[in-house]
């Protein structure tokens, strides 16, 4: 059974950077992915990124692109969202999900399960 686990979330002002991560366990098969989406309040999900584990195709956002930065450690069984220059507007509840058996990844909320239990990001001068 696949398990996420994100961390990293926080407070932080204007202009700084935040790295999310997700901890995963319980991958029968070497093709997976893993997408990172948030939450924004009153808003719906939606997808930021996405990575391929077997070949590290990486899909973002058009938003994103530039300012976040998706990445695995496979000894650390950890995929990694490197947030910079973040702007008020990316305050809100982050996820990641997987893709199990993919071997490319999209952004469309459907395509994944399960899901992590979310962290918070909140930016705010």
């Amino acid at each position: 059974q696949v398990q996420l686990v994100e961390s990293g979330g926080g407070s932080v002002r204007p202009g700084g950077s935040l790295r999310l991560s997700c901890k995963f366990s319980g991958f029968t098969s070497e093709y997976w992915a893993i997408g990172w989406f948030r939450q924004a309040p009153g808003k719906e999900r939606e997808g930021l990124a996405c990575l391929v584990s077997v070949d590290d195709y990486t899909n973002y956002k058009d938003s994103a692109k530039g300012r976040f930065a998706i990445s695995k450690d496979h000894a650390k069984n950890t995929v990694y969202l490197q947030m910079t220059n973040l702007k008020s507007e990316d305050t809100g509840v982050y996820y990641c999900a997987t893709d199990v058996e993919a071997v490319r990844c999209d952004l469309g909320l459907l395509s994944y399960s399960p899901w992590g239990q979310g962290t918070q990001v909140t930016v705010s001068s």
